[in-house]
Parts: C-alpha cells; structure tokens; sequence
C-alpha cells in the first residue's frame, strides 16, 4: 500500500518538476516581464508532493512495514518510536529523499521570498535548480528507490545501526543536509545572475540569507556530530580530522568566505565574480562531499551508507554540473577592477577569505591525498591530525586577529585611531596569558600566540558590545555574538588540548589504579537487559586526592540482538571546568578489561560556544534590512 502511494508520488514530482522546467523556458521565450501563476501554483504542488512522499516514507517506519526494502534493512519492531523516525534518514535512500525535500523546499521559498527581483533572474535561478532536481529525483527512482518492496514480505527487520540510535546523530543528518543542500539555491542563483546578467547588490540582497540559514544550519549539523563522536565514539574529544569530518567541514569555510564576502558586495558592488565563484564552490563541495562518502572511498567510522555503484551516479552528475557550471562562469566572466585600500573594512574581508581558502585547500589535500596514494602506489596512508595541527592551527592567529579589528573599519578608507586602544587591549590579552601559563605550568610559543589573540578578539569584541548595549553606535549584534562566541572557541579548545590528562591501561574487578592526582577503583560489573540490547555496565570510583572529592562512572559495553553488534558507551561526568570521562572495552578471553581515562578541561564550553557561533547566523537572518529599490 504504503509501497504504491510512495511511487505514485515521486512520479508526480518527476512530472510537476518537467512543467515547472517547461513554464520556466516558455517564459524565457516569450520575455515575460511577470512570472506566471502556473510557476507558482506547481512550484507548491511540487513542495506539497515531495513533502507528502518524505511523510509516507515516515509513516512506513513507524508502523514497521517491512513490505520495504528500506525499513526491513534498517528498521527493527522493538525500536523505540523516536529512532524508527529517525532511521527514516539513517539510510542512504531515505537521505537521498530528505536531500530532494531539502532541494525543493529551498526553491519554492526562494521563489515566494523573492519574487519582488528581477523575473528573469529568478527564472534562471529556478530552472536552475529544477534541473538539480531532476537530476536526483531520476537518481531516486532508478537507482535508491525508499519504496521498493521485498517479496516474501519479512515479518521482522534487520533493525537500525546501533550507533545511529542516538538523540544527537537523529538529528545531525537534517541539520547538515538544510547546510549541504541549502547551497544549492545560491548556486543556481549564481547561475540565473550570470544568465540574466543580474548583478550587484541586489544580486547580493537576493541570496544573503539564504546564505546565512544554510551556514547557521550547518555549524548547527556539524556540532551535533561532533557531540556524537565526543561520547559515542569514545574519541574523547571535540574533533579528530575524520576524513567525514573533513568532508562537512571544507563547504563550511567556503560558506564563511561567501558570507562575508556578500556584504562587499552588498556594500560597495565589488568582488561580484568571486561571490559567483563561491557561490558554485560551495554547493560543488558539498555534492564532492557527498560523493566520497556515499562511494566508499573514504574509509571512516562515520560512513554508514556507502555504495560503490551510487558513488559512480553522484561522481557522474558531479562532474556535469562542475562542467556546466564553470563553463557558464568563465563566458561571462569578466576582470573586476577591484582596489582596496589597505585599510578598510572590504580589505580585511577579502584576507579572512584568503584564509579560509587556504584552510580549504589544505583540509581538502589531506582528505584527498591518500586516495590519491593508494590508486598510483597501492600504498595506503593516512592524513591525521598532526598534518592539519600544523598547517593550520597558527594561521588561526591572523584570522583571530583580522576578526578583532576589521569589523570596526570603516568601508573604503579606514584609520588607526584607537591604536592606543589596540596596545592596550594586546597588552591585557599577554597579561592572561602569563597568569593561565602561572596556574597550569605549562607552556608553548604557539598556545601562548593562540590565547592572546583569542583573548584580543575576546576583549575587542566586548567592548564593541558594550557599545550595543549603551545603543552609542550602530553596531551589528548578531555579528558581535558570532565573533565574541569564535574567540572563547579558540581559547577553550586551546586550553583544553594542552592541560588534557589521558591515561590508558588494563584493569579487573576490586582492582586500583593511581595516576596523576586520580586514583580509580573498579567495584564491580553489572548486567542489564535493556529493550533491544544489553549491557555490560562497570561501576567505578574516580578520587580526586587533590580536591578529595570522589565520582562514580559507569561505562558500558552495550550488546545489541538486532542487529548484533557491540558498541562502547563513555560514561561522563561534566561540570563547567572539567569533564572526566571514562570508556571500557573487554579485552577477549580475559578478565581485564581496557579501561581509558580522560580529564578534558572546559569542555562543556566548546559546546556552548559553537552553539553561539550558529546562533548568530540566525540572528543576522531575522535582521531588519534596509530596502532596495529593483
């Protein structure tokens, strides 16, 4: 039934998306200066279907209808209610539908909000993006069908992956994919402005938002995974350069270079083309992003739905868009006469986007370089995080820096006088510094150069926010709780990498371990059946001698029927200056157990800091604007 009603739907879509490419050219054919109802009313029917066939797609979880292929493979009848919901996208074919909601949401809004632009340009856009949507949508049916039906028809599941039975990775994939598929709309508007030859600070006006949401949605997916891996996983930290990782974070620095790179050319109309070419870079990213992973090619913990033969479709479609795309780009590209003075506000942008395209290239190389490696030598490398720690890490002093001065620069010319107050700030910023390095005892060029430039962009932005506060200047509140929220990330995860205890070692019941200022008993072991797992649950006593304060944690090994799998479940204890985590693996035919005992500093901050930084994205998106004329 549920079977029947899925297809039906995507072949409606299929049938509205090739009307709305249809309407979309006779318009252009016949130069209307309006765009027809017809647009509008299949550009909902087309939203309403797709929405409609994802809702069926649900449906068939909840109620287990394991008639599909789908469910019967990643669905189980004892999963709680809130992980058959979200193993609707824990599994590639129901990604790929969520990825086409995205796609099309993203295009019927764009339409709708701006409708009062050019009618030509959002034509192109649209056009544009229906063809993406064409192009997925055939993917879909042919080839990651969700509604296919297996026969016999099983009466239970095979049942969801263990590890993607958890609240944060639920909602991680939604998060990422508004990011990664939300690109798409600025990257055929890219495409309707040079077609149209709609340009400007319109132009930027027109997709400055839709920017913004989809960077804000995807520092929201990113963080979310990287709570997951942080307890799931037993890494014990905040990020690990996971070539997955790499592949979410690389559409992420194009995203931040576009962004800021918008309000030039909202501002001044200048680095029209550079915008373009962001605009196409980022959504390309995140279409390679999708393909290294879907295709296999990357090994990782991360990858729970790789296909060799899907891969090649993506890498396929991939390459036309690249080609189309760039051809388009450099017909009409044209050489901007661009000249900054060295001290503006348009100056200071165009350096933080320097920076990010090298954290790019550099995330993109190491991603890259060892599949690269393995096809010319047969040798397998890997790229970890000593490779990304060095070459990145201390240009995220100039960046800091930039950050701190360059909002509060005036457009066209600025000037240095608050050099004082600069020397001052540097000046209380090493003064920190020096009483951090008193107190921990410890010490390096590079992490000192780190704090005082995060404490410098600390400072500086909070007295940009007393100023808001006191309303004695008009300045930009979502910006100062983006940038103030990115210096406290920078010097939380500084001192938290450097004053870091880690202790690894095998140990049995009714046995001490005494490291540092710790010492860490293990009572006992106790056995639990869960509804679709049981646990192996250690009990232990961490002392800390210095503060005389004792813990109880209590780790698991977590022994899953359906399917059978076992997985390993940190147990944490946070307050708002440590975390103390502790994870435990049995070690074959012994009665030791490897045990792994962390001490992260400020970790519980990380978090909250990067869930500012999102926060300001959204809070630039409800920002009032000031109103063009067409």
């Amino acid at each position: 039934m549920l079977s029947n009603i899925g297809n039906i739907l995507i072949t409606l879509n299929i049938i509205i998306t090739l009307f709305i490419v249809y309407f979309a050219l006779i318009h252009l054919k016949e130069n209307n200066k309006f765009i027809s109802d017809k647009i509008y009313k299949f550009s909902l029917y087309q939203t309403t279907i797709s929405i409609s066939c994802f809702l069926t797609l649900v449906l068939a979880f909840i109620y287990s209808d394991f008639s599909l292929i789908t469910v019967f493979q990643n669905s189980h009848s004892l999963k709680p209610l809130f992980y058959k919901i979200s193993g609707t996208w824990g599994n590639h074919e129901g990604s790929l539908l969520l990825w086409i909601n995205v796609l099309v949401i993203f295009s019927y809004l764009f339409l709708i909000f701006n409708r009062s632009f050019n009618s030509k340009y959002l034509i192109y856009s649209l056009l544009s993006q229906n063809i993406l949507i064409l192009g997925f949508l055939f993917f879909l049916f042919f080839n990651s069908n969700p509604f296919s039906m297996i026969i016999p028809i099983p009466t239970e599941g095979l049942g969801l992956n263990p590890i993607l039975q958890d609240p944060a990775l639920a909602i991680h994939p939604p998060l990422l994919y508004v990011g990664f598929v939300g690109s798409s709309i600025y990257f055929s508007a890219a495409i309707g402005s040079l077609l149209s030859n709609f340009r400007g600070n319109l132009f930027a006006k027109s997709i400055k938002k839709w920017v913004l949401i989809s960077w804000s949605f995807q520092t929201l997916g990113i963080i979310c995974g990287s709570i997951w891996a942080y307890y799931e996983l037993g890494w014990g930290g905040f990020w690990f350069w996971d070539p997955v990782e790499n592949a979410s974070l690389m559409p992420w620095f194009a995203m931040t270079a576009l962004m800021h790179s918008v309000l030039v050319l909202e501002k001044r109309n200048s680095l029209y083309f550079w915008v373009i070419f962001l605009c196409l870079l980022t959504f390309i990213l995140s279409v390679t992003g999708t393909f290294l992973v879907r295709s296999g090619i990357l090994n990782s913990v991360h990858t729970f739905a790789n296909d060799p033969s899907r891969g090649l479709y993506i890498l396929v479609f991939l390459s036309l868009m690249i080609f189309f795309s760039i051809n388009i780009f450099f017909k009409k590209y044209k050489k901007e006469n661009s000249i900054f003075n060295i001290n503006s506000k348009e100056t200071y942008i165009l350096a933080n986007n320097w920076l990010m395209a090298f954290y790019l290239i550099t995330v993109l190389i190491g991603t890259t370089y060892p599949i690269f490696t393995e096809v010319l030598s047969q040798t397998k490398i890997s790229v970890g995080p000593p490779f990304y720690n060095i070459v990145i890490i201390p240009l995220v002093i100039p960046l800091l820096v930039l950050m701190s001065i360059g909002p509060n620069i005036s457009w066209i010319r600025g000037n240095f006088k608050n050099l004082l107050k600069l020397v001052l700030i540097l000046l209380l910023a090493i003064f920190v510094n020096i009483i951090i390095y008193l107190f921990f005892q410890k010490h390096s060029l590079l992490s000192s150069l780190l704090i005082i430039s995060s404490i410098f962009l600390i400072i500086y932005t909070f007295l940009d926010l007393i100023k808001f506060i006191k309303k004695s200047s008009k300045i930009n509140f979502s910006r100062i709780v983006s940038h103030l929220a990115f210096g406290f990330l920078i010097f939380f995860i500084n001192i938290n990498h450097n004053f870091s205890i880690e202790k690894d070692f095998n140990i049995k019941v009714g046995q001490e371990k005494v490291f540092d200022n710790y010492k860490l008993k293990f009572k006992s072991l106790e056995i639990k059946e869960r509804k679709n797992y049981k646990a192996v649950i250690g009990l232990f006593d961490i002392t800390d001698m210095k503060e005389a304060l004792v813990k109880e944690l209590s780790p698991e090994i977590r022994i899953y029927t359906q399917p059978e799998t076992l997985t390993y479940e940190a147990s944490i204890k946070s307050n708002v200056k440590r975390d103390l985590y502790l994870t435990m693996s049995n070690i074959s035919q012994s009665e030791f157990y490897n045990i792994k005992f962390q001490k992260k500093p400020f970790m519980i901050w990380i978090w909250i800091s990067a869930l500012i930084i999102a926060l300001g994205g959204f809070l630039m998106v409800f920002k009032k604007e000031k109103k063009y004329e067409n």
